[in-house]
């Protein structure tokens, strides 16, 4: 897919690429180095230079990114000695390493640009500069070794440090924030450079859907400009997928969308996608004034400015910005009015006409749906003739399988036990119940009561095979504790308890020293009163048994023996499903509707498509369809998704699939439907577009689109390659409500908007349609700002 996002990011009027490099990917163990398949950072930088574009090389190499362990090694925090982000001499000297590595590999080839290559700036270490005293008198000497180790690279370009306030030179701080205008650097010779600004959030299993209006981002990037930036970034432009159990957390989603103007199956977010393009076409119609003016702010208001940037040949562009959060404002700039909506910036690039206004979003919005298809049987040689599709199926038995691997009194860390090699640790112990006991249960139709305190992340209790319960931390935290009645027999009882990961700490001062696992587990309702397990005898088994035999890989798919069927088992738990089937049709992005299943793990063709859990968030939660842009942002503010599973499909790429005989293996921990498992299509089904009669448009600037010798707002449409607007829905111009799929009609409409648009558009992939005398009613309604509305649907 690199070759395709960095053409649509490009597209997008993005001249950089940014990119962590993750240690934990490329170290598998000490001097155990991988850079293959989708760890291939050369490759990938390579593809960036192919573009024509630049590269920035954040090596870290801790990352946080919300991916595992915050991309360090697992294996490094059980060398002797170390201790993560601080004056730790085994820490050190492994990063000094790995750094120098990577180095060396970009080196090899030619990648800085000291040597023609594409990377402009590297960074060194993450966001430490807020957590630096925490580490006492180990954080800042770290800090300035850290610098050192990397200008001794001697790579011929920069080094940036993000969130280091007291970045010795020649380093350069940067900010990571959703707002960096007011950022200074701590130097006058750096350049004010933003490394991450936040288009959107990352999500939690078991949360809302956080969203960023484009108009706040473009408001932030233009604001950041207006102010002297130099290099800005956004973290996430595309967010991708955390395949694999690469994501951290605890429980960060497998989809990292992040609501980036990518989106995760690779398709342009509109209109956020081609309002930020909009933005940079018209920052780059101002790079003369801003790379050689002098710039001169002017106070137009209590919260209205303008910077202007002029140079002696007389080039000038203008940011006119205003800051009210509630109240639109018209403002007068060399003689000249100026209406600024609230919360916004307009940019003049030649100090007297905008080409573009922050709060105005004149680019089309996409309707996106995920369509779903039934998943198609491949036929196997042994099943020729049968059409439809048969499963096969796995069982795990609940607790030790095989040889327990240690047994001991209490309780182990679950992370220590595993290093994360699994997401699962059992805990097994048994108990006698004498008749007595079993009968007051019985009579008193009392069961016993199980509680459990655990570190995390969550668990399943099985007691005798059979689930009792399951239970898990929130998606703020792991550890968490829960009661629950179970079932006990007269005689032997055994309990396992399956506890799970969902994703190792990402951040924070010490984050690696944070455990998860069981801490407390007794039993209440008994005649003496309360028994208490958790200095029992434990036995112990790390992992599945379909994991230890890699029954999800193809070298594994036949090392057990499957049970074939038509009519696998429903609300199974611990059950492997494999199917073969064919790829969906067409050539859209695929995603795996896992609606309908528990929580768990998915491959294809041995491919780690991730960990799925449909888990819903709180229909208690503050949500809204109507997010006002206006004022700062923070992830909270802007949400959707309430009581809906926080992800319900999961991104399988195109190029995983074979034309047929995929293999698709599940491993359901606590029970589902297999039989309704969907793949969906992620289709672009039609495209809205609304723009205001005084809309400025940076496409008069560089398309000269005119009408009368006057630049006039222009709606433009345009539905995917290979598909054409085959009806229009709804089109008004005058004073039309609502949003895309909702639009109605005002008291003010020209009813020859319909009409209008069809002759103009219908059959045709795309079509401009400016706001002209010659197309619509102008005079009508006077005295009011008039818009245009029109949602069209995209046929193949």
């Amino acid at each position: 897919m690199w070759p395709g996002l960095i053409k649509t990011a490009k597209e997008g009027g993005v001249n950089v690429i940014e990119t962590y490099v993750f240690w934990n990917g490329h170290e598998l163990s000490p001097g155990n180095y991988y850079f293959d398949g989708r760890y291939n950072l050369v490759k990938f930088a390579k593809i960036v230079q192919q573009q024509g574009m630049y590269l920035i090389l954040r090596i870290g190499p801790f990352v946080a990114a919300e991916w595992n362990f915050g991309g360090v090694p697992v294996w490094l925090h059980y060398v002797p000695g170390t201790v993560f982000r601080t004056d730790s001499e085994p820490f050190k000297s492994h990063m000094q390493n790995f750094t120098t590595y990577v180095v060396n590999m970009m080196k090899h080839e030619k990648l800085f640009a000291s040597q023609g290559g594409p990377i402009i700036l590297a960074q060194a270490k993450n966001e430490y500069g807020d957590i630096e005293k925490v580490y006492g008198e180990g954080g800042k000497p770290y800090a300035m070794w850290a610098a050192r180790m990397a200008v001794s690279q001697d790579i011929g370009v920069p080094w940036i440090m993000c969130q280091q306030y007291d970045a010795p030179d020649p380093v350069i701080n940067t900010c990571n924030s959703f707002y960096c205008d007011q950022f200074i650097p701590n130097s006058v010779n750096k350049p004010k450079i933003w490394t991450e600004n936040w288009p959107g959030w990352f999500k939690t299993f078991g949360s809302r859907d956080p969203h960023r209006p484009p108009e706040d981002v473009a408001y932030a990037v233009a604001r950041f400009f207006q102010k002297g930036g130099s290099v800005h970034n956004y973290y996430m432009y595309h967010g991708g997928t955390n395949f694999g159990r690469t994501s951290g957390g605890p429980f960060i989603t497998t989809s990292y969308d992040y609501d980036a103007p990518i989106d995760e199956y690779g398709i342009a977010r509109l209109p956020k996608w081609g309002h930020l393009k909009q933005l940079h076409e018209a920052i780059m119609l101002c790079e003369r004034a801003l790379l050689h003016g002098e710039p001169t702010l002017l106070s137009l208001g209590p919260s209205q400015e303008a910077d202007v940037y002029s140079e002696a040949s007389g080039a000038c562009a203008a940011f006119i910005a205003n800051m009210d959060e509630e109240n639109d404002k018209v403002v007068y700039f060399q003689n000249v009015s100026y209406h600024l909506p609230a919360w916004s910036v307009s940019i003049l690039p030649d100090c007297k006409n905008v080409a573009f206004n922050t709060a105005k979003v004149g680019f089309q919005t996409s309707i996106v749906e995920m369509v779903p298809e039934g998943m198609q049987a491949s036929m196997m040689p042994q099943d020729k003739g049968l059409i439809s599709l048969k499963w096969y199926v796995f069982m795990e038995n609940a607790g030790v399988w095989g040889e327990a691997d240690f047994a001991t009194n209490g309780f182990v860390d679950h992370i220590n036990t595993t290093k994360d090699t699994t997401d699962y640790l059992w805990y097994t112990t048994r108990l006698v119940v004498h008749v007595n006991e079993n009968e007051r249960f019985l009579s008193n139709r009392s069961r016993p009561m199980l509680v459990v305190s655990s570190k995390g992340h969550a668990l399943h209790a099985f007691v005798n095979q059979k689930l009792e319960v399951s239970a898990s931390g929130n998606g703020s935290g792991s550890s968490f504790k829960f009661e629950s009645r179970i079932n006990l027999k007269a005689g032997k009882n055994e309990i396992a308890l399956l506890s799970m990961t969902v994703g190792l700490q990402n951040a924070g001062p010490f984050y690696e020293w944070v455990g998860a696992g069981l801490t407390s587990i007794r039993l209440e309702g008994f005649n003496n009163g309360t028994i208490d397990l958790s200095s029992n005898a434990w036995i112990y088994k790390i992992g599945l048994e379909g994991e230890h035999l890699k029954i999800y890989q193809p070298n594994g798919w036949n090392s057990v023996k499957w049970q074939s069927t038509s009519e696998p088992p429903k609300n199974q738990p611990l059950t492997w499903y494999k199917a073969v089937v064919d790829p969906p049709h067409g050539d859209e992005p695929i995603g795996l509707d896992m609606i309908d299943m528990g929580k768990g793990l998915a491959w294809l063709n041995g491919e780690e498509i991730g960990r799925y859990w449909p888990r819903t968030s709180s229909i208690h939660e503050e949500c809204t369809s109507n997010c006002n842009y206006r004022g700062k942002f923070s992830p909270n503010k802007c949400s959707t998704g309430c009581g809906e599973p926080t992800q319900r499909w999961y991104h399988v790429p195109r190029s995983w699939f074979k034309p047929s005989g995929n293999i698709l293996v599940i491993f359901e921990e606590k029970g589902g439907d297999p039989t309704k498992i969907k793949f969906s299509r992620r289709k672009v089904t039609g495209v809205c577009a609304l723009i205001l009669e005084d809309h400025p448009s940076v496409e008069s600037w560089n398309k000269d689109i005119k009408v009368n010798n006057e630049s006039k707002a222009t709606l433009q449409l345009k539905c995917p390659d290979s598909t054409l607007i085959s009806s229009i829905k709804f089109a008004s111009f005058g004073t039309p409500t609502g949003k895309c799929g909702s639009y109605s009609k005002g008291d003010c409409h020209d009813p020859n908007s319909l009409s209008m648009i069809e002759k103009v558009c219908l059959n045709k992939q795309g079509c401009d349609v400016p706001l002209s005398k010659e197309n619509f009613d102008m005079g009508l309604c006077p005295g009011l700002t008039k818009k245009l509305a029109v949602e069209a649907v995209c046929s193949s």
